[in-house]
């Protein structure tokens, strides 16, 4: 047997589309399958509906498969989805279905992202066949504010994106509206690039491949996925924006121009010079998971290790689960820091950093002062390092 015949075949890229009821995901899916750089596509959805996908594109075959007539497959999730992601990779290697070569899954609009994410980044199996691609989160333009206000739900489906879809912003008759939904979804996850559907901003370049890995350049695009500046940025801003700062009555901080569920969700990005020792960084991760896990919604970041600088880590967290760390080659570019997104819900960012900078050993009194946190950081009940 030859060596490239012993290698596992390369994981495929799995694509998480959500989106709050109405947001126009089944829509969406039914115009970019028709895309020809998705014809290899199968897509797993959670629920037809009363309207599902396109019917003019549906050829019913046996099983609760469906060839699409541009080549993509679909099928409705029954059961586990572990089982079901396991069961179409067993037919995939065996020739039974045609090969694909990415899975897309379409949420309800009720469904919180997070247990699909846990499914591919926890099992071992499908963590070695599956790469995550990343997560679209479509938001109605209509009713998407109003739906933020009411529903914990679609702020945390935006909070966790690597894409936020703006969608049926044409049918938005005060554009007053449109920006203020807009800037909402920027302070409740800088990170996302943010896409108007009804502006042509949905390609299928533009919502796939949005991962670590880049399948044109055949390596990893750490910098696009990671998207660090902008977090930066956003926490740069809000650091010197004192003036929509007020108290609210238990004496929490809050910002006067967001709404006070938004405040439960904040995203900073930690930055820090100095490699840190394997051990410690080890430490940190296994606590913050384990104790403090529901509180990340989503965790990826770049890092400096002691044992080897010029190699980075790459890690990739949502909520208590972890993807194992990747060490990279080389540094993506000639900044050498390390560079680590959270997306936090009900936890401040000083308590992160003050927690990261006593397992580096800095000492992180300033810590509070220099990022604009607030005077009282919540700090989560610690349930012990091995939770």
């Amino acid at each position: 047997m030859n060596e490239s015949a012993r290698r596992p075949p390369a994981p495929i890229p799995l694509t998480v589309i959500t989106g709050f009821l109405g947001a126009g995901k089944t829509t969406l899916l039914n115009r970019l399958l028709k895309a020809p750089e998705l014809a290899d596509t199968l897509v797993i959805i959670n629920e037809f509906g009363e309207i599902g996908l396109d019917h003019l594109l549906i050829e019913r075959v046996d099983g609760d498969m469906i060839v699409m007539s541009s080549g993509c497959l679909c099928c409705t999730i029954r059961g586990d989805l572990i089982a079901t992601l396991e069961d179409l990779l067993r037919r995939r290697d065996n020739g039974r279905i045609t090969p694909f070569e990415r899975i897309v899954i379409e949420t309800t609009g009720l469904a919180d992202p997070a247990p699909i994410l846990h499914t591919i980044m926890y099992h071992p199996y499908l963590m070695l066949r599956f790469r995550l691609n990343g997560v679209v989160t479509l938001i109605d333009a209509v009713n998407g504010y109003s739906t933020l206000d009411a529903h914990e739900e679609a702020l945390k489906q935006a909070a966790v994106a690597d894409r936020l879809v703006i969608t049926k912003s044409d049918l938005v008759e005060n554009a007053a509206d449109l920006a203020a939904l807009s800037a909402r979804l920027a302070a409740l996850n800088p990170a996302a690039i943010l896409c108007d559907a009804a502006k042509g901003e949905t390609r299928a370049e533009d919502l796939f491949n949005l991962g670590l890995y880049d399948p044109a350049r055949k390596s990893m695009d750490v910098r696009k996925w990671l998207n660090a500046e902008a977090v930066a940025a956003d926490t740069h801003e809000r650091a010197h924006d004192a003036n929509h700062l007020h108290q609210d009555e238990h004496g929490d901080h809050v910002h006067l121009d967001v709404n006070r569920h938004d405040a439960r969700i904040r995203a900073f990005c930690l930055k820090y010079e100095t490699p840190m020792d394997v051990g410690a960084f080890d430490m940190f991760v296994e606590l913050l998971r384990t104790a403090h896990g529901e509180h990340l919604l989503r965790v990826k970041g770049i890092v400096a290790l002691a044992d080897d600088p010029m190699r980075p880590v790459v890690v990739h967290g949502v909520q208590h689960v972890f993807h194992p760390p990747v060490r990279l080659d080389a540094w993506p570019d000639a900044d050498h820091t390390t560079r680590i997104v959270f997306i936090l819900r009900d936890m401040q960012p000083g308590f992160v950093e003050g927690m990261w900078k006593a397992f580096a050993g800095v000492a992180a009194a300033d810590t509070a002062d220099r990022l604009a946190i607030t005077d009282n950081p919540l700090k989560p009940q610690s349930r012990g390092l091995l939770g």
